[in-house]
Protein backbone atom coordinates (compact mmCIF):
# COMPACT_ATOMS: atom_id res chain seq x y z
CA UNK A 1 0.00 0.00 0.00
CA UNK A 2 1.32 3.53 -1.22
CA UNK A 3 2.66 5.86 2.29
CA UNK A 4 -0.41 8.29 2.79
CA UNK A 5 0.60 11.29 1.63
CA UNK A 6 0.87 14.51 3.90
CA UNK A 7 0.67 18.29 2.68
CA UNK A 8 1.34 21.59 5.01
CA UNK A 9 -1.66 24.01 3.91
CA UNK A 10 -0.93 27.66 4.71
CA UNK A 11 -4.22 29.76 4.56
CA UNK A 12 -4.05 33.40 3.36
CA UNK A 13 -5.73 36.18 4.77
CA UNK A 14 -6.15 39.72 4.24
CA UNK A 15 -7.65 42.18 6.94
CA UNK A 16 -9.16 44.92 4.55
CA UNK A 17 -11.33 41.52 2.95
CA UNK A 18 -13.81 39.14 4.35
CA UNK A 19 -11.57 37.24 7.08
CA UNK A 20 -15.36 34.80 7.37
CA UNK A 21 -13.77 33.75 3.74
CA UNK A 22 -10.29 32.46 5.18
CA UNK A 23 -12.11 30.71 7.79
CA UNK A 24 -14.66 28.93 5.51
CA UNK A 25 -11.86 28.39 2.53
CA UNK A 26 -9.47 26.57 4.99
CA UNK A 27 -12.21 24.12 5.63
CA UNK A 28 -12.92 23.91 2.07
CA UNK A 29 -9.28 23.15 1.45
CA UNK A 30 -8.82 20.49 4.29
CA UNK A 31 -11.96 18.68 2.74
CA UNK A 32 -10.85 18.62 -0.72
CA UNK A 33 -7.46 16.94 0.75
CA UNK A 34 -9.02 14.33 3.07
CA UNK A 35 -11.66 13.89 -0.28
CA UNK A 36 -8.31 12.12 -2.38
CA UNK A 37 -7.31 10.61 0.90
CA UNK A 38 -4.34 13.01 1.72
CA UNK A 39 -3.43 14.62 4.83
CA UNK A 40 -3.64 18.16 6.09
CA UNK A 41 -1.16 19.71 8.68
CA UNK A 42 -2.59 23.14 9.04
CA UNK A 43 -2.98 25.84 11.96
CA UNK A 44 -6.02 25.97 13.79
CA UNK A 45 -8.48 28.87 14.59
CA UNK A 46 -6.86 28.66 18.14
CA UNK A 47 -3.80 29.47 17.18
CA UNK A 48 -4.12 32.21 14.75
CA UNK A 49 -6.90 34.31 13.80
CA UNK A 50 -9.46 31.91 11.49
CA UNK A 51 -6.52 29.24 11.03
CA UNK A 52 -4.73 31.68 8.48
CA UNK A 53 -1.71 33.55 7.85
CA UNK A 54 -1.28 36.95 8.15
CA UNK A 55 1.18 38.45 10.36
CA UNK A 56 4.88 37.75 10.97
CA UNK A 57 4.18 36.39 14.42
CA UNK A 58 1.24 33.92 12.31
CA UNK A 59 4.37 32.90 9.98
CA UNK A 60 6.83 32.14 12.97
CA UNK A 61 3.33 29.84 14.40
CA UNK A 62 3.25 28.52 11.12
CA UNK A 63 6.34 27.44 10.95
CA UNK A 64 6.88 26.07 13.88
CA UNK A 65 4.18 23.63 13.37
CA UNK A 66 5.66 22.94 9.97
CA UNK A 67 8.88 22.31 11.36
CA UNK A 68 7.35 19.69 14.07
CA UNK A 69 6.14 17.74 11.13
CA UNK A 70 8.85 17.96 8.40
CA UNK A 71 9.59 14.42 8.07
CA UNK A 72 5.67 14.04 7.18
CA UNK A 73 5.39 16.95 4.45
CA UNK A 74 5.64 16.63 1.57
CA UNK A 75 4.43 19.59 -0.08
CA UNK A 76 3.11 22.49 1.01
CA UNK A 77 -0.11 24.16 -0.91
CA UNK A 78 -0.89 27.93 -0.21
CA UNK A 79 -4.35 28.51 -0.64
CA UNK A 80 -6.50 32.00 -1.17
CA UNK A 81 -9.64 32.15 0.13
CA UNK A 82 -9.58 36.13 -0.60
CA UNK A 83 -6.71 38.56 -1.70
CA UNK A 84 -3.94 36.89 1.31
CA UNK A 85 -1.51 38.95 3.26
CA UNK A 86 1.70 38.47 1.00
CA UNK A 87 4.69 38.71 2.99
CA UNK A 88 3.27 36.44 5.95
CA UNK A 89 2.35 33.55 3.36
CA UNK A 90 6.29 34.19 2.33
CA UNK A 91 7.56 34.31 5.44
CA UNK A 92 5.54 31.15 6.47
CA UNK A 93 7.38 29.54 3.80
CA UNK A 94 10.82 31.13 4.33
CA UNK A 95 11.38 30.40 7.96
CA UNK A 96 9.92 27.11 7.45
CA UNK A 97 12.37 25.73 5.27
CA UNK A 98 11.24 22.81 4.44
CA UNK A 99 12.85 22.95 0.77
CA UNK A 100 9.50 20.78 -0.63
CA UNK A 101 7.05 21.91 -3.52
CA UNK A 102 4.70 24.46 -3.19
CA UNK A 103 1.37 25.35 -5.02
CA UNK A 104 -0.56 28.27 -5.14
CA UNK A 105 -4.53 28.16 -5.41
CA UNK A 106 -6.81 30.93 -5.49
CA UNK A 107 -10.35 30.73 -5.40
CA UNK A 108 -12.28 32.26 -7.67
CA UNK A 109 -14.95 35.28 -7.35
CA UNK A 110 -18.91 34.47 -7.95
CA UNK A 111 -20.21 37.47 -10.10
CA UNK A 112 -23.34 37.49 -7.96
CA UNK A 113 -21.08 37.67 -4.94
CA UNK A 114 -18.95 41.02 -5.45
CA UNK A 115 -20.25 43.16 -2.63
CA UNK A 116 -17.59 43.97 0.03
CA UNK A 117 -18.79 41.27 1.94
CA UNK A 118 -18.01 38.61 -0.07
CA UNK A 119 -15.80 40.01 -2.63
CA UNK A 120 -12.26 37.89 -2.47
CA UNK A 121 -10.05 39.46 -5.18
CA UNK A 122 -7.92 36.20 -4.78
CA UNK A 123 -7.42 36.56 -8.57
CA UNK A 124 -5.50 39.19 -7.89
CA UNK A 125 -3.48 38.69 -4.59
CA UNK A 126 -1.90 35.54 -6.36
CA UNK A 127 0.05 37.38 -8.69
CA UNK A 128 1.23 39.31 -5.22
CA UNK A 129 2.51 36.06 -3.73
CA UNK A 130 4.05 34.69 -6.68
CA UNK A 131 6.08 38.23 -7.19
CA UNK A 132 7.04 37.66 -3.23
CA UNK A 133 8.05 34.20 -4.02
CA UNK A 134 10.60 35.57 -6.75
CA UNK A 135 11.66 38.05 -4.57
CA UNK A 136 12.36 35.13 -1.48
CA UNK A 137 14.02 32.92 -4.07
CA UNK A 138 11.01 30.41 -2.98
CA UNK A 139 10.20 27.75 -6.05
CA UNK A 140 6.67 27.48 -6.44
CA UNK A 141 3.98 25.49 -8.63
CA UNK A 142 0.55 27.10 -10.37
CA UNK A 143 -2.79 25.73 -11.08
CA UNK A 144 -3.96 25.18 -14.30
CA UNK A 145 -6.54 27.84 -14.55
CA UNK A 146 -5.67 31.20 -12.78
CA UNK A 147 -8.42 30.62 -10.11
CA UNK A 148 -10.02 27.22 -9.08
CA UNK A 149 -12.14 26.35 -6.43
CA UNK A 150 -10.79 24.04 -4.06
CA UNK A 151 -14.34 21.58 -4.74
CA UNK A 152 -13.68 21.89 -8.55
CA UNK A 153 -12.60 18.86 -10.76
CA UNK A 154 -9.95 21.18 -12.22
CA UNK A 155 -8.47 21.57 -8.39
CA UNK A 156 -8.84 17.60 -8.06
CA UNK A 157 -6.62 17.15 -11.63
CA UNK A 158 -4.23 19.85 -10.47
CA UNK A 159 -3.87 18.18 -7.09
CA UNK A 160 -3.44 14.93 -8.01
CA UNK A 161 -0.92 15.65 -10.70
CA UNK A 162 1.14 18.61 -7.64
CA UNK A 163 1.23 14.60 -5.35
CA UNK A 164 3.13 13.46 -8.41
CA UNK A 165 5.19 16.26 -8.65
CA UNK A 166 5.80 15.91 -4.62
CA UNK A 167 6.65 11.81 -4.46
CA UNK A 168 9.07 12.33 -7.88
CA UNK A 169 11.12 15.26 -5.35
CA UNK A 170 11.37 13.60 -2.41
CA UNK A 171 11.96 10.00 -4.03
CA UNK A 172 14.90 11.53 -5.73
CA UNK A 173 16.12 13.05 -2.59
CA UNK A 174 19.37 11.28 -0.66
CA UNK A 175 18.57 8.48 -3.39
CA UNK A 176 20.77 5.32 -3.30
CA UNK A 177 21.05 3.53 -6.44
CA UNK A 178 23.01 0.15 -6.98
CA UNK A 179 24.81 -0.62 -9.77
CA UNK A 180 25.76 -4.29 -10.71
CA UNK A 181 28.71 -4.87 -12.83
CA UNK A 182 30.59 -2.83 -15.32
CA UNK A 183 29.08 -1.51 -18.09
CA UNK A 184 29.13 -4.14 -21.33
CA UNK A 185 32.10 -2.89 -23.35
CA UNK A 186 29.69 -2.48 -26.40
CA UNK A 187 27.58 -0.03 -24.97
CA UNK A 188 29.08 3.25 -24.95
CA UNK A 189 25.95 4.79 -25.05
CA UNK A 190 25.12 4.58 -21.10
CA UNK A 191 27.80 5.78 -19.91
CA UNK A 192 27.33 8.40 -17.27
CA UNK A 193 28.62 10.75 -14.57
CA UNK A 194 28.35 9.59 -11.15
CA UNK A 195 29.69 12.98 -10.30
CA UNK A 196 26.68 14.79 -11.62
CA UNK A 197 24.33 12.47 -9.85
CA UNK A 198 26.55 13.06 -6.62
CA UNK A 199 26.17 17.06 -7.18
CA UNK A 200 21.75 15.96 -7.25
CA UNK A 201 22.00 13.85 -4.06
CA UNK A 202 22.03 10.93 -5.64
CA UNK A 203 24.63 8.53 -4.89
CA UNK A 204 25.97 5.64 -6.96
CA UNK A 205 27.12 2.22 -4.73
CA UNK A 206 28.65 -0.77 -6.94
CA UNK A 207 28.91 -4.41 -6.81
CA UNK A 208 31.68 -6.17 -8.87
CA UNK A 209 29.81 -8.77 -10.73
CA UNK A 210 32.69 -10.88 -9.64
CA UNK A 211 31.77 -10.39 -5.59
CA UNK A 212 28.20 -11.34 -7.09
CA UNK A 213 29.34 -14.55 -8.40
CA UNK A 214 31.60 -14.82 -5.51
CA UNK A 215 28.46 -14.95 -2.75
CA UNK A 216 26.08 -16.55 -5.25
CA UNK A 217 29.15 -19.67 -4.53
CA UNK A 218 28.31 -19.92 -1.19
CA UNK A 219 24.84 -20.41 -1.17
CA UNK A 220 23.20 -23.87 -1.13
CA UNK A 221 20.54 -24.85 -3.50
CA UNK A 222 18.48 -25.61 0.33
CA UNK A 223 19.84 -22.45 1.62
CA UNK A 224 16.56 -20.83 3.30
CA UNK A 225 16.59 -17.60 1.26
CA UNK A 226 17.07 -19.41 -2.06
CA UNK A 227 14.09 -21.78 -1.46
CA UNK A 228 11.96 -18.42 -0.75
CA UNK A 229 13.32 -16.81 -3.56
CA UNK A 230 12.49 -20.04 -6.20
CA UNK A 231 8.72 -19.95 -5.01
CA UNK A 232 8.86 -16.15 -5.17
CA UNK A 233 9.10 -16.62 -8.80
CA UNK A 234 7.17 -19.50 -9.08
CA UNK A 235 4.09 -17.45 -8.01
CA UNK A 236 5.36 -14.70 -10.22
CA UNK A 237 5.36 -16.21 -13.22
CA UNK A 238 4.59 -19.41 -15.24
CA UNK A 239 7.95 -21.15 -15.51
CA UNK A 240 6.91 -23.30 -18.29
CA UNK A 241 9.82 -25.92 -19.57
CA UNK A 242 12.68 -24.02 -17.48
CA UNK A 243 15.19 -26.56 -16.07
CA UNK A 244 15.09 -26.42 -12.23
CA UNK A 245 18.76 -25.80 -12.51
CA UNK A 246 18.58 -22.41 -13.73
CA UNK A 247 15.39 -21.55 -11.56
CA UNK A 248 17.56 -22.40 -8.54
CA UNK A 249 20.73 -19.78 -9.97
CA UNK A 250 17.94 -17.33 -10.71
CA UNK A 251 17.25 -17.63 -6.71
CA UNK A 252 20.59 -17.66 -5.79
CA UNK A 253 21.36 -14.25 -7.48
CA UNK A 254 18.11 -12.82 -6.51
CA UNK A 255 19.24 -13.66 -2.84
CA UNK A 256 22.33 -12.03 -2.95
CA UNK A 257 20.48 -8.74 -4.73
CA UNK A 258 17.99 -8.85 -2.13
CA UNK A 259 20.37 -9.02 0.60
CA UNK A 260 23.29 -6.15 -0.89
CA UNK A 261 19.97 -3.76 -1.53
CA UNK A 262 19.14 -3.80 2.01
CA UNK A 263 22.08 -3.96 3.45
CA UNK A 264 23.27 -1.01 1.66
CA UNK A 265 19.96 1.13 1.80
CA UNK A 266 19.49 0.88 -2.02
CA UNK A 267 16.04 1.62 -3.79
CA UNK A 268 17.03 1.06 -7.35
CA UNK A 269 19.22 -0.82 -9.40
CA UNK A 270 21.35 -1.61 -12.86
CA UNK A 271 22.25 -4.98 -13.72
CA UNK A 272 25.24 -5.77 -16.29
CA UNK A 273 23.47 -8.18 -18.49
CA UNK A 274 25.51 -9.18 -22.04
CA UNK A 275 26.72 -11.44 -21.61
CA UNK A 276 28.71 -12.39 -18.92
CA UNK A 277 26.04 -14.02 -16.87
CA UNK A 278 25.01 -16.15 -19.24
CA UNK A 279 28.82 -17.08 -20.26
CA UNK A 280 30.02 -17.59 -16.51
CA UNK A 281 26.77 -18.31 -14.17
CA UNK A 282 24.39 -19.56 -17.20
CA UNK A 283 21.12 -17.58 -16.68
CA UNK A 284 19.85 -13.93 -17.79
CA UNK A 285 18.47 -11.59 -14.60
CA UNK A 286 15.55 -10.65 -16.10
CA UNK A 287 13.02 -12.40 -13.97
CA UNK A 288 14.37 -11.10 -10.86
CA UNK A 289 14.89 -7.79 -12.07
CA UNK A 290 11.11 -7.57 -13.75
CA UNK A 291 9.96 -8.89 -9.79
CA UNK A 292 12.32 -6.05 -8.71
CA UNK A 293 10.47 -3.40 -11.10
CA UNK A 294 7.26 -4.34 -10.51
CA UNK A 295 7.34 -3.67 -6.49
CA UNK A 296 8.22 -0.17 -7.66
CA UNK A 297 12.08 -0.85 -7.09
CA UNK A 298 12.86 -0.87 -10.77
CA UNK A 299 16.14 -2.28 -11.81
CA UNK A 300 17.69 -1.60 -15.47
CA UNK A 301 19.95 -3.78 -17.51
CA UNK A 302 23.40 -3.10 -19.48
CA UNK A 303 24.09 -1.01 -16.37
CA UNK A 304 21.89 1.64 -17.23
CA UNK A 305 21.83 3.94 -14.46
CA UNK A 306 20.11 6.61 -15.92
CA UNK A 307 17.29 4.46 -17.17
CA UNK A 308 16.71 2.85 -13.58
CA UNK A 309 16.61 6.66 -12.58
CA UNK A 310 13.76 7.26 -15.57
CA UNK A 311 12.14 4.56 -14.44
CA UNK A 312 12.03 5.79 -10.96
CA UNK A 313 10.77 8.63 -12.09
CA UNK A 314 8.00 7.50 -13.67
CA UNK A 315 6.75 4.76 -10.72
CA UNK A 316 6.95 7.40 -8.27
CA UNK A 317 4.64 9.83 -10.32
CA UNK A 318 2.48 7.55 -11.27
CA UNK A 319 2.67 4.75 -8.89
CA UNK A 320 2.44 2.16 -11.35
CA UNK A 321 5.72 -0.09 -12.49
CA UNK A 322 7.84 1.31 -14.75
CA UNK A 323 10.26 -1.10 -17.70
CA UNK A 324 13.31 0.34 -20.20
CA UNK A 325 12.68 -0.29 -23.39
CA UNK A 326 14.30 0.26 -26.62
CA UNK A 327 13.21 2.69 -29.09
CA UNK A 328 13.30 -0.51 -31.31
CA UNK A 329 11.58 -0.82 -34.79
CA UNK A 330 9.08 1.10 -37.10
CA UNK A 331 5.51 -0.03 -37.66
CA UNK A 332 5.02 -0.61 -41.43
CA UNK A 333 4.75 2.90 -42.84
CA UNK A 334 3.07 4.96 -39.96
CA UNK A 335 4.95 7.93 -38.95
CA UNK A 336 3.40 8.14 -35.39
CA UNK A 337 3.99 4.46 -34.37
CA UNK A 338 7.07 2.19 -33.68
CA UNK A 339 7.90 -0.79 -31.77
CA UNK A 340 9.20 -0.63 -28.10
CA UNK A 341 10.93 -3.88 -27.31
CA UNK A 342 13.22 -5.24 -24.51
CA UNK A 343 13.88 -9.00 -24.49
CA UNK A 344 12.93 -9.00 -21.35
CA UNK A 345 12.83 -7.80 -17.71
CA UNK A 346 9.68 -5.64 -18.27
CA UNK A 347 7.53 -5.80 -15.15
CA UNK A 348 4.78 -8.59 -15.66
CA UNK A 349 2.12 -5.31 -14.88
CA UNK A 350 3.24 -4.13 -18.62
CA UNK A 351 1.56 -7.79 -20.17
CA UNK A 352 -0.91 -9.26 -21.71
CA UNK A 353 -2.66 -12.41 -19.96
CA UNK A 354 -0.02 -15.60 -21.19
CA UNK A 355 3.27 -13.89 -20.11
CA UNK A 356 5.89 -16.97 -19.50
CA UNK A 357 9.96 -17.07 -18.60
CA UNK A 358 11.50 -18.48 -21.75
CA UNK A 359 15.32 -18.14 -23.25
CA UNK A 360 16.49 -15.49 -24.40
CA UNK A 361 16.56 -15.96 -28.16
CA UNK A 362 19.10 -13.12 -29.02
CA UNK A 363 21.52 -14.18 -26.46
CA UNK A 364 20.98 -18.09 -27.17
CA UNK A 365 22.31 -17.96 -30.52
CA UNK A 366 25.98 -17.04 -29.09
CA UNK A 367 25.86 -18.39 -25.73
CA UNK A 368 23.26 -21.29 -26.20
CA UNK A 369 20.08 -21.29 -24.94
CA UNK A 370 20.22 -23.50 -21.82
CA UNK A 371 22.42 -20.29 -20.79
CA UNK A 372 19.72 -17.81 -21.36
CA UNK A 373 16.58 -18.82 -19.11
CA UNK A 374 15.04 -16.26 -17.46
CA UNK A 375 13.52 -14.01 -20.04
CA UNK A 376 9.73 -12.90 -19.94
CA UNK A 377 8.04 -13.27 -22.94
CA UNK A 378 4.31 -11.91 -23.68
CA UNK A 379 2.79 -8.62 -25.25
CA UNK A 380 2.87 -5.70 -24.03
CA UNK A 381 -1.23 -4.68 -23.35
CA UNK A 382 -2.76 -1.50 -25.08
CA UNK A 383 -3.23 1.73 -22.91
CA UNK A 384 -2.08 5.18 -21.45
CA UNK A 385 1.88 5.86 -22.04
CA UNK A 386 4.20 8.01 -20.57
CA UNK A 387 8.22 8.27 -21.79
CA UNK A 388 11.01 9.60 -20.13
CA UNK A 389 14.64 9.52 -20.77
CA UNK A 390 17.38 11.46 -18.29
CA UNK A 391 20.79 11.74 -19.16
CA UNK A 392 24.06 12.87 -18.18
CA UNK A 393 25.61 15.86 -19.97
CA UNK A 394 29.20 15.90 -19.71
CA UNK A 395 29.86 18.60 -22.01
CA UNK A 396 27.73 20.77 -20.58
CA UNK A 397 27.66 19.79 -16.97
CA UNK A 398 23.94 19.47 -16.58
CA UNK A 399 21.58 16.72 -16.24
CA UNK A 400 18.91 16.20 -18.81
CA UNK A 401 15.97 14.62 -20.61
CA UNK A 402 12.75 14.52 -22.18
CA UNK A 403 9.57 13.32 -21.27
CA UNK A 404 5.70 12.89 -23.26
CA UNK A 405 2.77 11.15 -23.31
CA UNK A 406 1.38 8.37 -26.32
CA UNK A 407 0.16 4.79 -25.79
CA UNK A 408 0.67 1.62 -26.24
CA UNK A 409 -1.92 0.16 -28.97
CA UNK A 410 -3.54 -3.63 -29.97
CA UNK A 411 -2.06 -3.55 -33.05
CA UNK A 412 -0.70 -7.07 -34.10
CA UNK A 413 3.24 -7.49 -33.76
CA UNK A 414 4.52 -11.42 -34.13
CA UNK A 415 8.33 -11.32 -32.45
CA UNK A 416 9.93 -12.30 -29.13
CA UNK A 417 10.57 -11.09 -25.79
CA UNK A 418 8.58 -7.93 -24.29
CA UNK A 419 7.53 -5.57 -27.16
CA UNK A 420 4.63 -3.52 -27.70
CA UNK A 421 3.76 -0.79 -30.21
CA UNK A 422 3.37 2.73 -29.27
CA UNK A 423 1.14 5.60 -30.94
CA UNK A 424 2.72 8.95 -30.15
CA UNK A 425 1.78 12.35 -31.58
CA UNK A 426 4.77 13.77 -33.86
CA UNK A 427 7.14 10.68 -33.40
CA UNK A 428 9.41 11.76 -36.06
CA UNK A 429 9.68 14.87 -34.59
CA UNK A 430 10.79 13.25 -31.56
CA UNK A 431 12.81 10.72 -32.79
CA UNK A 432 14.88 13.54 -34.91
CA UNK A 433 15.30 15.19 -31.00
CA UNK A 434 16.39 12.56 -29.26
CA UNK A 435 19.18 12.04 -32.20
CA UNK A 436 20.00 15.74 -32.86
CA UNK A 437 20.61 15.53 -28.93
CA UNK A 438 22.87 12.87 -28.35
CA UNK A 439 19.99 10.74 -26.31
CA UNK A 440 19.81 6.39 -25.49
CA UNK A 441 18.36 3.89 -27.00
CA UNK A 442 16.40 3.12 -23.81
CA UNK A 443 13.60 4.85 -22.84
CA UNK A 444 11.60 4.24 -19.59
CA UNK A 445 7.84 4.02 -19.93
CA UNK A 446 4.65 3.09 -17.96
CA UNK A 447 0.73 3.12 -18.33
CA UNK A 448 0.51 6.67 -16.96
CA UNK A 449 -0.49 10.00 -18.08
CA UNK A 450 2.42 11.68 -15.44
CA UNK A 451 4.50 13.39 -17.78
CA UNK A 452 3.62 16.72 -16.75
CA UNK A 453 4.59 15.96 -12.97
CA UNK A 454 8.16 14.28 -13.86
CA UNK A 455 8.77 17.60 -16.14
CA UNK A 456 7.66 19.80 -13.24
CA UNK A 457 9.58 18.06 -10.43
CA UNK A 458 12.78 17.40 -12.16
CA UNK A 459 12.86 20.97 -14.33
CA UNK A 460 11.65 23.22 -10.96
CA UNK A 461 12.75 21.42 -7.85
CA UNK A 462 15.87 19.29 -9.04
CA UNK A 463 16.90 21.88 -11.40
CA UNK A 464 17.02 19.17 -14.65
CA UNK A 465 16.83 20.95 -17.96
CA UNK A 466 13.60 18.20 -19.64
CA UNK A 467 12.09 18.81 -22.88
CA UNK A 468 8.21 18.12 -22.95
CA UNK A 469 7.20 16.62 -26.30
CA UNK A 470 4.87 18.42 -28.29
Amino acid sequence: MAKQMTFGVIVGNRGFFPSHLAASGRLEMIAALEKQGYKAIVVSPEETAYGAVETYKEAEICAALFKKHADEIDGIIVTLPNFGEERGLADALRLANLNVPVLIQATPDEPGKMAITHRRDSFCGKMSICNNLQQYGIKYSLTTLHTEAPDSPEFEADLKWFAGVCRVVRGFRNLRVGAVGARPAAFNTVRYSEKMLERSGITVDTLDLSEVLGRIGRLSDTDAAVERKIEEIKAYVPTGHTPREALVKMAKLGAVLDNWVETNRLTITSVQCWTSLEEFFGIVPCTVMSMMSQKLLPSACEVDTLGSLSMYALALASETPSALLDWNNNYGGNPNKAVCFHCSNLPKHFFNEGVKMDYQQIIAGTVGAENTYGTLDGKVKAGAMTFLRLSTDDLTGRIKGYTGEGSFTNDELNTFGGAGVVEIPNLQKLLRYICENGFEHHVAANFSNSGRSVQEAASKYLGWDIHWHE
